[in-house]
C-alpha cells in the first residue's frame, strides 16, 4: 500500500481513502507477490491487473465495498484479505450490470 513516503515504483496498490476497503492496483501485480497491507506482508492469491482492486480485510458476502470512501457495490463472494475484487465478486448496487455483455443480456 501506498505511502506518503513510499517509492511507487515499489508499490503495486493505492488507498485512496481512509475509509475503503479496498485498494487499487497501479501496476500488474503478480500471483504470490507480497504486498504490504495496513502493515501485515500479504502474498496475493492471483495476479492482479492494473486498475483492478484487492481486499483491505476479509470480506464477508453482503458487505459493502467502497472505494473514495463511498459504496460502489457488495461482495456476492466471500474475499480474503488480499483477494482480486471485480466482477466475478462484486455486484453492483447500482445497475444490473457492467460487463462488455450487459446489452445483450435478455436478447435471443
Amino acid at each position: 500500500m501506498v505511502s506518503p513516503q513510499a517509492d511507487l515504483a515499489q508499490e503495486a496498490f493505492l488507498l485512496l481513502d481512509p475509509a475503503d476497503n479496498v485498494l487499487v492496483c497501479i501496476r500488474d501485480a503478480a500471483l504470490g507477490e507480497i504486498v504490504t497491507i495496513d502493515g501485515v506482508a500479504v502474498p496475493l492469491p492471483q495476479a492482479v491487473p492494473l486498475g483492478h482492486k484487492i481486499a483491505r480485510h476479509d470480506l464477508a458476502v453482503g458487505d459493502k465495498v467502497l472505494r473514495y470512501g463511498a459504496p460502489i457495490g457488495s461482495i456476492k463472494a466471500a474475499t480474503p484479505r488480499g483477494g482480486h475484487v471485480h466482477s466475478h465478486n462484486l455486484a453492483s448496487d447500482y445497475i444490473p450490470a457492467h460487463g462488455r455483455d450487459a446489452s445483450t443480456k435478455g436478447s435471443k
